[in-house]
């Protein structure tokens, strides 16, 4: 790929267009000004089909892809057990009047997979984490949330800053702010206000963009446990983007804990738009009572994705050919990385990781490192945690760690 001149002839072309009528042409994370596209002529910007662990941009250029959609793609773009059970519902049946049989079916899936007594479903990932933060609320009577300085929830505004484009001082008000893995940092706010706060809501690991992923430290989510149980907080786990990934159970079983409320999104139904929220029985009179709907949310397609998805996430082990299928990427990044001079950091758990270079304080000479791999057929992006989908194979591994090599030898003389 990289041999060829004008790469993205098209995606150029068909991204012209775009600006004319859609908002910065391709808004939101995925659109080339969010940061994760550096330089942004390294990349292309539309995509044309996929299928496993590849897709084609509309320039017909082929990408083994480690964002896997930001995080749906769990089983391989186009997993044949999932579309059929898709195609064949919406045969059946899709957006109805009344819901089909199968969101009972799901729910029961679901709920019975990750050990908790009910289950809600919405569309995105932002749609449920609002919805816990609700339940929260009204269960407990009180106003202020503990969430953890750099992680990410969605974009509603309480999710986001004063001085943020249209996010008012009241919106967030209410939020207070901990370090990851600072237990005291936590126990101090429950002193400063006692009786005021409603929930603890944090990912199962620190994956912030821009710098190393961290797990928690031995005994973190046990303290955390235990001091929302003695002081009657809620505790919320965002699962989003780590659901199915570390444990079919869900996170909070990965880490031995088990939590009030827990979202769940990408991974659920590879690719079909479903969220969901899970929850404890003692929640579930609090969310029931929380008026929360929308157009989509019960549409029987992404239910019978789901319960294939996950149906064949437990039958064929998913979490740990995961496992194993990162741990020899990582092992060939840093072996490659090592015999061209350089040293590639691995952070965050290994199915969905974040990587830099030491001795590279401005991410300059990872940027270009990246942008040499994109241009070869290997999809990284920069700043943001990559992912693993079971669909990889030795070839593409060995692919990757070849790209990887060549990529280093093409930055040397910069770097």
């Amino acid at each position: 790929m990289a041999d060829k001149t004008n790469l993205y002839t098209k995606s150029r072309l068909l991204y012209n267009r775009a600006l004319k009528v859609l908002p910065t042409g391709v808004y939101g994370h995925l659109g080339p000004s969010n940061g994760c596209a550096i330089p942004v002529d390294a990349f292309p910007i539309f995509s044309n089909k996929a299928k496993g662990p590849y897709f084609w941009d509309v320039d017909d250029n082929k990408f083994i892809d480690y964002m896997c959609a930001y995080g749906p793609n769990i089983l391989g773009y186009g997993d044949e057990d999932v579309d059929k059970a898709a195609i064949a519902q919406i045969r059946k049946g899709n957006c109805v009047t009344m819901p089909d049989e199968v969101l009972v079916d799901f729910a029961e899936l679901l709920t019975d997979t990750v050990k908790k007594d009910w289950a809600f479903f919405c569309k995105n990932g932002g749609d449920v984490t609002g919805l816990a933060v609700m339940t929260a609320r009204y269960a407990t009577g009180r106003k202020k949330l503990v969430l953890v300085k750099g992680g990410y929830h969605g974009v509603a505004p309480w999710t986001q800053k004063v001085g943020y484009a249209g996010v008012l001082e009241e919106e967030v008000s209410n939020n207070l702010y901990v370090h990851w893995n600072d237990v005291q940092e936590f126990e101090n706010l429950i002193k400063q206000y006692p009786g005021q706060i409603a929930a603890f809501i944090s990912t199962p690991y620190y994956h912030p963009t821009f710098e190393d992923n961290k797990l928690p430290a031995e005994n973190y989510w046990k303290s955390i446990r235990d001091i929302c149980t003695k002081n009657g907080i809620v505790l919320i786990m965002d699962d989003i983007r780590c659901g199915f990934r570390l444990d079919i159970e869900g996170s909070d079983a990965h880490y031995g804990i088990k939590a009030d409320l827990i979202t769940f999104c990408k991974a659920i139904a590879n690719g079909y738009s479903v969220s969901a929220l899970c929850g404890v029985d003692s929640l579930k009179g609090a969310v029931s009572d929380v008026f929360y709907t929308g157009s989509y949310w019960l549409s029987a397609e992404p239910f019978a994705a789901g319960i294939a998805c996950i149906s064949k996430m437990k039958k064929e082990n998913t979490v740990a050919k995961l496992r194993f299928i990162a741990d020899k990427l990582h092992k060939g990044l840093k072996e490659v990385a090592q015999k061209n001079g350089r040293e590639i950091v691995i952070s965050g758990e290994p199915v969905m990781w974040f990587m830099r270079h030491t001795n590279d304080e401005n991410f300059f000479m990872h940027q270009a490192w990246v942008a040499e791999c994109v241009k070869r057929g290997i999809f990284f992006t920069n700043h943001h945690n990559q992912f693993i989908n079971a669909a990889l194979t030795d070839e593409d591994i060995a692919k990757t760690l070849d790209v990887a090599d060549r990529a280093y030898k093409v930055i040397a003389d910069k770097f």
